[in-house]
């Protein structure tokens, strides 16, 4: 019959290890395991390691470690793979769900070292073998316990943060662009917890964006050029990057971060163009077919503003990342 759950904090000072870790005054953690010696195990183990830094619960099911969770407000939960109920996969998932700042460590049996990759996969932050407890917990804990450590501080600053802005000279160059757009991106999920989807609309708007920029904009060349002969427009773009007028012209970009929005502006050095004649028909899907305006249709898909200066030699691109979807907004110069 398994044992109630228990809080165990040990007085004994003068044992040996113990588990320090930067920015923790005291250390909660939730075990979880429906093994009644696995449990006493685990117990033991923290009870042996503690400096009296470290107060600890135990309990016997995912279902009721999900109610301890909200309760004792643990730094780190370790539980058991195989559970009935709730297994330690599910109860990873859900506290990844309704608890992102708090780490879950697995401890996995023999043979479930699979698992513990999909687990890994699904939100856990590390996993620790049965036999190898003794040997390797406390340093797991304690890796695992500093990263989280640094995760809430990154959560913190974010609540304090204004804004951010990027600026960036490119030359006519196309392969700078995955540079760009990667760095963005990167910064988008990192610090703006942007999905994949958002990050991949974002990524080919501002793609599509320089490389107009680029191509229409400083180097002067036709769509229909494109159209009739691709490989010819490429190795006009080639030529271009060479000779003057074109070959001293830049794109600047800037990508400025603003609370829930993102303000992105590509402006080249070329003559422009007449805005008044951009035609755009949001239902009109067969211009993704069409080498002319295909940018320009994507951009403004994805985007939820988009703006162009009265000589048409600059775009601003708008992205509202909370409560628009299915909002568009497109104005052009003087709206």
């Amino acid at each position: 019959m398994s044992s109630p759950e228990q809080d165990v904090r040990s007085e004994n000072a003068s044992s040996p290890g113990g588990l320090y870790v930067t920015g923790y005054d005291e250390i909660r953690m939730l075990v979880v395991d429906d093994n009644p010696v696995d449990r006493t195990f685990v117990a033991g183990l923290l009870a042996k390691n503690n400096r009296g830094n470290l107060q600890f619960a135990t309990v016997e099911s995912g279902e009721a470690a999900l109610a301890r969770i909200e309760e004792f407000r643990p730094d780190v939960v370790l539980t058991d793979m195989q559970m009935p109920g709730i297994d330690g996969l599910e109860l990873v998932e859900r506290i990844r769900e309704q608890y992102p700042l708090i780490p879950a460590v697995l401890m996995t049996a023999f043979g479930s070292e699979e698992l513990a990759i999909t687990a890994l996969q699904r939100g856990a932050a590390s996993y620790v073998p049965k036999r190898n407890l003794a040997t390797s917990l406390m340093e797991t804990l304690g890796k695992v316990l500093a990263a989280a450590h640094h995760d809430r501080q990154q959560a913190r600053l974010g609540q304090c943060w204004s804004q951010t802005e990027f600026h960036f000279v490119l030359d006519n160059d196309v392969q700078l662009i995955t540079a760009v757009t990667s760095h963005v991106q990167h910064y988008l999920k990192q610090f703006r917890h942007l999905d994949d989807s958002q990050l991949l609309r974002v990524g080919i708007a501002l793609d599509e964006a320089i490389r107009n920029a680029m191509h229409h904009g400083n180097l002067e060349l036709s769509s229909s050029l494109k159209e009739t002969d691709g490989d010819r427009y490429f190795e006009e773009a080639a030529r271009r990057r060479t000779i003057a007028p074109y070959q001293s012209r830049r794109v600047f970009f800037t990508a400025r971060e603003l609370g829930d929005e993102s303000h992105y502006i590509v402006r080249d050095e070329g003559p422009g163009f007449d805005v008044a004649r951009v035609n755009y028909d949001p239902e009109d899907v067969e211009q993704l077919t069409r080498p002319s305006g295909r940018g320009l249709f994507l951009i403004r898909t994805f985007m939820d503003d988009v703006r162009f200066n009265e000589h048409g030699n600059e775009i601003t691109m708008v992205f509202r990342r909370l409560g628009t979807a299915g909002r568009r907004e497109f104005a052009s110069a003087g709206e």
